[in-house]
Protein backbone atom coordinates (compact mmCIF):
# COMPACT_ATOMS: atom_id res chain seq x y z
CA UNK A 1 0.00 0.00 0.00
CA UNK A 2 1.18 3.47 -0.83
CA UNK A 3 -0.23 6.62 0.71
CA UNK A 4 -1.89 8.84 -1.86
CA UNK A 5 -2.81 11.68 0.48
CA UNK A 6 -0.94 13.36 3.30
CA UNK A 7 -4.09 13.28 5.41
CA UNK A 8 -4.49 9.51 5.10
CA UNK A 9 -0.95 8.98 6.39
CA UNK A 10 -1.43 11.45 9.23
CA UNK A 11 -4.65 9.75 10.33
CA UNK A 12 -3.05 6.29 10.23
CA UNK A 13 0.12 7.42 11.95
CA UNK A 14 -1.73 9.29 14.68
CA UNK A 15 -3.72 6.12 15.48
CA UNK A 16 -0.75 3.76 15.29
CA UNK A 17 1.59 6.05 17.23
CA UNK A 18 -0.99 6.34 20.03
CA UNK A 19 -0.91 2.54 20.35
CA UNK A 20 2.89 2.54 20.37
CA UNK A 21 2.94 5.37 22.91
CA UNK A 22 0.69 3.40 25.29
CA UNK A 23 3.18 0.52 25.19
CA UNK A 24 6.20 2.77 25.70
CA UNK A 25 4.45 4.47 28.61
CA UNK A 26 4.08 1.04 30.29
CA UNK A 27 7.84 0.35 30.28
CA UNK A 28 9.91 0.53 33.45
CA UNK A 29 13.60 1.26 33.78
CA UNK A 30 14.18 -2.32 34.99
CA UNK A 31 12.30 -3.82 32.03
CA UNK A 32 14.63 -2.17 29.52
CA UNK A 33 17.23 -4.90 30.19
CA UNK A 34 14.90 -7.74 29.12
CA UNK A 35 16.35 -9.81 26.25
CA UNK A 36 14.49 -12.24 24.04
CA UNK A 37 17.66 -14.36 24.12
CA UNK A 38 21.30 -13.80 24.97
CA UNK A 39 22.96 -11.53 22.42
CA UNK A 40 19.77 -10.13 20.92
CA UNK A 41 18.28 -6.65 21.26
CA UNK A 42 17.06 -5.74 24.70
CA UNK A 43 13.66 -4.26 25.31
CA UNK A 44 15.41 -0.90 25.76
CA UNK A 45 17.16 -1.17 22.40
CA UNK A 46 13.93 -2.13 20.68
CA UNK A 47 11.96 0.67 22.37
CA UNK A 48 14.65 3.21 21.42
CA UNK A 49 14.59 1.87 17.84
CA UNK A 50 10.88 2.76 17.71
CA UNK A 51 11.68 6.43 18.27
CA UNK A 52 11.80 7.85 14.72
CA UNK A 53 15.38 8.80 13.95
CA UNK A 54 14.82 10.14 10.47
CA UNK A 55 17.01 7.72 8.54
CA UNK A 56 14.42 6.33 6.11
CA UNK A 57 12.42 9.54 5.92
CA UNK A 58 15.55 11.68 5.75
CA UNK A 59 16.58 9.79 2.61
CA UNK A 60 13.20 10.76 1.14
CA UNK A 61 13.87 14.42 1.93
CA UNK A 62 11.64 14.85 5.01
CA UNK A 63 13.23 16.93 7.78
CA UNK A 64 12.04 16.85 11.39
CA UNK A 65 13.51 17.02 14.88
CA UNK A 66 14.91 13.78 16.24
CA UNK A 67 16.73 12.94 19.48
CA UNK A 68 20.50 13.18 19.53
CA UNK A 69 22.07 10.04 18.08
CA UNK A 70 23.12 7.50 20.67
CA UNK A 71 24.74 4.11 20.30
CA UNK A 72 23.02 2.90 23.45
CA UNK A 73 19.42 3.56 24.47
CA UNK A 74 18.71 5.76 27.46
CA UNK A 75 18.55 3.92 30.79
CA UNK A 76 15.26 5.69 31.51
CA UNK A 77 11.99 4.32 30.15
CA UNK A 78 10.47 7.76 30.69
CA UNK A 79 13.07 9.41 28.44
CA UNK A 80 12.33 6.87 25.69
CA UNK A 81 8.56 7.46 25.98
CA UNK A 82 8.99 11.25 26.03
CA UNK A 83 11.36 11.12 23.04
CA UNK A 84 8.85 9.07 21.06
CA UNK A 85 6.03 11.49 21.96
CA UNK A 86 8.05 14.53 20.88
CA UNK A 87 9.46 12.98 17.72
CA UNK A 88 6.15 11.66 16.42
CA UNK A 89 4.63 15.12 16.79
CA UNK A 90 7.58 16.60 14.93
CA UNK A 91 7.27 14.00 12.17
CA UNK A 92 3.53 14.60 11.71
CA UNK A 93 4.08 18.35 11.51
CA UNK A 94 6.87 17.84 8.96
CA UNK A 95 4.68 15.68 6.73
CA UNK A 96 1.84 18.21 7.05
CA UNK A 97 4.02 21.20 6.14
CA UNK A 98 6.71 19.81 3.81
CA UNK A 99 4.80 17.35 1.66
CA UNK A 100 1.63 17.53 -0.39
CA UNK A 101 -0.50 14.89 -2.04
CA UNK A 102 1.51 15.56 -5.19
CA UNK A 103 4.92 15.14 -3.52
CA UNK A 104 3.83 11.71 -2.29
CA UNK A 105 4.14 10.67 -5.96
CA UNK A 106 7.76 11.88 -6.18
CA UNK A 107 10.49 9.24 -6.19
CA UNK A 108 13.61 9.31 -4.02
CA UNK A 109 16.33 6.74 -3.45
CA UNK A 110 15.78 5.13 -0.06
CA UNK A 111 18.18 2.37 0.93
CA UNK A 112 19.33 2.42 -2.71
CA UNK A 113 15.77 1.72 -3.95
CA UNK A 114 13.60 4.10 -5.99
CA UNK A 115 10.59 4.60 -3.70
CA UNK A 116 7.78 7.08 -4.07
CA UNK A 117 7.35 9.19 -0.95
CA UNK A 118 3.92 7.65 -0.34
CA UNK A 119 5.52 4.19 -0.35
CA UNK A 120 8.27 5.34 1.99
CA UNK A 121 5.64 6.52 4.49
CA UNK A 122 3.89 3.16 4.22
CA UNK A 123 7.09 1.18 4.76
CA UNK A 124 8.06 3.47 7.64
CA UNK A 125 4.75 2.79 9.39
CA UNK A 126 4.87 -0.97 8.74
CA UNK A 127 8.41 -1.02 10.14
CA UNK A 128 7.10 0.51 13.37
CA UNK A 129 4.18 -1.93 13.56
CA UNK A 130 6.57 -4.87 13.02
CA UNK A 131 8.84 -3.80 15.86
CA UNK A 132 5.89 -2.93 18.09
CA UNK A 133 4.84 -6.58 17.86
CA UNK A 134 8.32 -7.62 18.98
CA UNK A 135 8.09 -5.10 21.78
CA UNK A 136 4.93 -6.71 23.18
CA UNK A 137 6.65 -10.12 23.34
CA UNK A 138 9.55 -8.69 25.34
CA UNK A 139 7.13 -6.75 27.55
CA UNK A 140 5.29 -10.01 28.29
CA UNK A 141 8.61 -11.71 29.11
CA UNK A 142 9.47 -8.81 31.43
CA UNK A 143 6.18 -9.30 33.28
CA UNK A 144 4.73 -5.93 32.27
CA UNK A 145 1.02 -5.26 31.99
CA UNK A 146 -0.06 -3.46 28.84
CA UNK A 147 -3.16 -2.82 26.79
CA UNK A 148 -3.93 -4.64 23.59
CA UNK A 149 -3.22 -2.98 20.29
CA UNK A 150 -5.55 -4.62 17.76
CA UNK A 151 -7.52 -6.59 20.31
CA UNK A 152 -7.63 -7.38 24.02
CA UNK A 153 -4.73 -8.92 25.91
CA UNK A 154 -5.29 -12.06 27.96
CA UNK A 155 -5.69 -9.86 31.05
CA UNK A 156 -8.23 -7.65 29.30
CA UNK A 157 -10.26 -10.72 28.26
CA UNK A 158 -10.22 -11.82 31.91
CA UNK A 159 -11.44 -8.37 33.00
CA UNK A 160 -14.37 -8.89 30.60
CA UNK A 161 -15.10 -12.13 32.45
CA UNK A 162 -14.07 -14.20 29.43
CA UNK A 163 -11.26 -16.58 28.54
CA UNK A 164 -8.94 -15.42 25.80
CA UNK A 165 -9.80 -17.21 22.56
CA UNK A 166 -7.52 -20.15 21.73
CA UNK A 167 -5.38 -19.53 18.72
Amino acid sequence: MMYLTVQSFIEDYENESMATQRLLDALTDESLRQEVALGYRTLGHLAWHLVPNGSMLDQAGLRFEVPAARNEPPASADIIAQSYRFTTRSLIEAVRTQWTDETLQETNRVYENPWKNGLTLSIFLRHEIHHRGQLTVLMRQAGLQFTGVYGPTKEEWAAFGMAAPAI
